[in-house]
This record gives structure tokens, sequence and C-alpha cells, in this order.
């Protein structure tokens, strides 16, 4: 018998919740498989993390100690992650491909006075340590490390019993990091409530008893609560793997008759884009979930005539609201290009500068829900820059229907703020390219005002590149701009230029266009007109 949480019920702890119940209900189910080689029931699993548990108690993790935890190894993360709730211990959730300098200056933010690391990433583990003073325990999963305990010799020794839970519901569970593209990852705080709240989303998802949940090394950090956690919540069978590449995709999938999978559109472009799935068995899959980038109408007919038992679902929610909004796309009964709408128990808004809500227009998405984290880590100015009330607002734009679907359009620092309304730099870029004699073009919102307001009124600086032999005319380009662009949209100021600013890709080719650099170019010309 599970011993009670200061609460007073254990199910207000996340891993007793989404691990020990199912261990009493179906002791016998296959709970997960490791690279094919391992196999755990949910009773089996269930008493691995409690030794497991037991054993970081002995190695001195107590409750509400913050742990730094560097993981590689996909069975260890799953281990140790639900050891650290069951202790009530806060787990600081390192991304292991992070180079040295960031690992050792998020791991001095984090309050982490315990550091709990594989032997897949000793080499790191060895460079930063000298940099960290305040860890006073080192602990080593796969065998014994220097200078460190080793976690698998306590757990060997240790008890089965459920451990003395010793957090649940609002108390702090972990903290799971932002991949922002300046300064540190910031760190957000998830409790135990808000990750059994992200637990649930198979359940609004089509499943039977023998739905199988497949995925790869992406579960350190936010993956951990929105895919570890929902599949071992709902009962299903969970396969980790080190390389959820195309190639081994195609090798497990049939192995272990893999269901459910959540990842990226890039991914199915790429396996698509050769005939070696040609001869691979996928037909087990039967929901396939996507974010992070549009789903063209294109690769998702690519992927309905390859797989078509399988359900295409888009989804949106970012490390702070984790799957807030889904829906099916390839049915119909969500339009393609939209996220769906908001979940059960979750909510979505778009809301005008002037916080009035407007209908069908582009706005700053408000997500809501017991999902929602309770803050940055830390960081109480931009904590209260992003939740104002119940509702976490981001910084991506997009519009919302009658009927509650979410259309993503983009960042707000991306956008163009003209006229009281919000415009997506690629219409007008378009809208460009489409006149004779422009190759390129780049647009970007330049402050009109003084700084100091939430939203700052812009006007549009447009940079075109001349197609070969077809000289181009500022002037003229903006008259014709002026004919199919609505106010809001009209560039200010046009730019002829030789070339503009990318990023360059592995291949040395140019990659994403970089219009913070365009604006710096270009702005004091427009200043100066």
């Amino acid at each position: 018998m599970a011993r009670p949480t200061p609460a007073g019920t254990p199910y207000g702890n996340y891993a007793h919740a989404i691990l020990t119940a199912n261990a009493m209900r179906t002791p016998d189910r296959v709970a997960l498989t490791y690279c094919g080689e391992q196999s755990f029931t949910y009773a089996e699993l269930d008493r691995l993390v409690n030794r497991r548990a037991h054993a970081l108690a002995e190695a001195g993790v107590a409750p509400g100690q913050r742990v730094a935890a560097l993981l590689n190894e996909t069975l260890h993360v799953a281990e140790v992650y639900l050891a650290a709730a069951k202790l009530g211990a806060v787990t600081a959730a390192l991304n292991p491909y992070w180079p040295a300098d960031t690992l050792a200056a998020v791991v001095a933010h984090s309050g982490a006075t315990a550091f709990v690391y594989d032997s897949t990433v000793e080499a790191a583990v060895a460079e930063i340590r000298p940099r960290l003073p305040e860890i006073t325990r080192w602990i080593r999963v796969g065998g014994p490390g220097e200078n460190a305990v080793d976690l698998d010799a306590l757990t060997s020794d240790a008890a089965e019993d459920e451990p003395a839970l010793g957090g649940c519901w609002d108390d702090p569970l972990a903290l799971y990091y932002t991949s922002g593209t300046t300064g540190l990852p910031k760190a957000v705080v998830h409790t135990h409530a808000s990750s059994l709240a992200t637990a649930q989303i198979w359940l609004d998802v089509p499943r039977t008893e023998d739905s199988v949940l497949g995925t790869g090394a992406i579960i350190w950090g936010i993956g951990f609560p929105a895919l570890v956690g929902p599949a071992l919540y709902a009962g299903m069978r969970l396969v980790l793997e080190q390389d959820w590449g195309p190639a081994n995709f195609l090798r497990v999938v049939p192995r272990e008759k893999v269901t459910h999978v959540s990842q990226i559109p890039s991914f199915y472009a790429a396996l698509l884009g050769s005939d070696d799935h040609a001869g691979a068995d996928l037909s087990s899959l039967r929901v396939i979930m996507l974010g992070g980038e549009p789903l063209p109408a294109a690769l998702l007919a690519r992927m309905k005539k390859r797989l078509p038992d399988a359900g295409v679902y888009c989804y949106y929610g970012q490390t702070e609201a984790p799957y807030t909004c889904f829906g099916r796309v390839d049915d119909g009964s969500t339009p393609l290009g939209s996220s769906g709408r908001a979940r059960t128990g979750n909510a979505v808004r778009i809301t005008g500068p002037s916080g009035a809500r407007p209908a069908g227009e582009v706005g700053e998405i408000n997500l809501a829900g017991p999902h929602r984290m309770t803050g940055y880590d830390g960081l109480p100015e931009k904590t209260a820059e992003v939740l104002r009330g119940e509702w976490y607002v981001g910084g991506d734009l997009g519009v919302l229907s009658e009927d509650g679907n979410l259309t993503v359009l983009g960042r707000r620092e991306e956008s163009v703020f003209k006229g009281g309304v919000w415009s997506q730099p690629s219409v007008i870029e378009e809208a460009a390219v489409a006149l004779d004699g422009v190759a390129e073009a780049g647009a970007v919102g330049v402050p009109a005002q003084a700084e100091g307001q939430e939203a700052v009124e812009q006007r549009v600086l447009l940079a075109v590149v001349a197609r070969a032999g077809h000289p181009a005319d500022p002037a003229k380009i903006a008259l014709a701009l002026a004919e199919t662009l609505p106010a809001h949209q009209r560039p200010d100021h046009v730019v002829v230029a030789a070339e503009l600013p990318h990023f360059q890709d592995a291949s040395g080719g140019p990659g994403k266009l970089l219009r913070r650099e365009i604006r710096e170019r270009y702005q004091s010309r427009m200043d100066e007109a």
C-alpha cells in the first residue's frame, strides 16, 4: 500500500498516478519495451521505479530537493524521472545535446544540489563538474564512476515497496527548458498537477487496449510529460528507442506494431522522399500527431496514400502549455492548416493589442488550462510578461474561427503591426514576388513611434532583389503593391538590394531569410527618407 502524501492521497503524485495506478489495475500488461531488448510489465516497471526511488533517497536525494538530470538513454530517463517524482524531488531536465557552457550555466541557475547522469555523457560531466561547486551529490547510472555514487549498486539492494511519496498536486515536479534563440534556455516550472493534466492527451485520441506509442530520445525535457506520461497514464505500451530517425522507424514500427506516434511534418517528407519505406509494413499505424511546423497539402496526400489507415492530427502547444489544441486534418473534420480546437479542459483565445477578442482576425494566442506552467523559475519579470491571469500569452499570432479552430501564423516579433493590425511578412513578400521584375522580397516592421507600448505601431520596410535583366524601380513597386494590398500591409519604403541575408544551411546553400538583418541593414535609409 502506498503511504499517503502530504495532501492525504497518492493520486496527486505524478508517478503514482500514471504508473502505480496501472500496476494495480493491469499488473501483467506490458508497459514498456526498450530497443527491442528489454520489456517490463506495469508491475515490473513500478517495482523498478520504486527501487530507483529508494536508491536515490539512499544517495541523499530528499523531497523538494532540486536534482539536475543529464540522461541520454531513454530507459534511464523514464526510470529516474519517475523515481524522482515519487520522492518529490524536482528534476531539472537537461538537454544532452547542449554545449558544455550552456549545461554549466543552466545547472548553476537551477538551484540543483544533486546531479544524476548516465555513462553516455561522461565526457560532458567531466568538463562541467569543476564549474559546479554547489553540486554536493554526483550520482551515476550505468555502473561505478569516479567520485560518484553508483546508483545501479544502490538499486540492486533497494526495496521494491512504494517509497514515501514526497510531492503532489501543486508541488513543483520538474524544470523543463525552452529552446529560446537568445540567452540561456528558460526553466519552465511544471507541477505534479499540470503534468497530470498534460498526461490526459491520449484520452482524447482514438485508442484501444492494444495501442502502442513509439518514440525516441526526444523524451528528455517536455517530451517526457507530453509523450511518456500520457502513454502510461492511458495504459498503452510504450516503445522507447534511442534512434527515431526514418531508418530505425522502418524497423521498429513493424517489429513492435506501433500504432501511435508524435513527430513533425518534415519527418514524413524525409521518410517518403526515398523508396526505402516501400517494403516496410507500416499498417499498424493508426494515429499520427504532427506539430512544430505547417503540414503542406501535398505532403498530407502522400502520407495518406502510403498510410491510408492512419488518422493524421495536427496539434499546437508550447513547453509552457503542451498539447493545448489538436484536431484531425485528414478526414475534413479540421481544416488543413489549422491546429484544431482546445482539448478537453483546456482553452484558447485570440486577443488584439487592446485586449479585445477579435473574431476571425489576427491576434495573440492565449492558452489556459490546468496543464499550464506556474512560471519561469527565478524570472518573475519574464513570468509576468506571459502569464496574464489564467492565460499564457507566449508571443505567437493566430486566428480563431467561429467554431474554435486555431490557425497559428507565427511569432509576434517577426510580424508587422501597422494600422492597429498584425500581418505576416510572408503575405507582403508573396505579393512583391508576384510582380514582374522581382526575384525575392523580405518585409519587416520598423517602429514608427517611441517604444514602451505593448504593441508599437510600425512602418513597413520592403527589400527586394531584382530579376536578372529586369531593373527594379522602388516607386513603381510601391505603387503596384498599393493596388493589391490593404493599407495596413502596404510598404512605406522599398529598397532594391543585390541580395537578401539568409542563414547558411549545412550544404552551404541559402537557408531561412534573416529578417532582423534586413531591418538592421536598411532601417537607416528609411529614417532618412
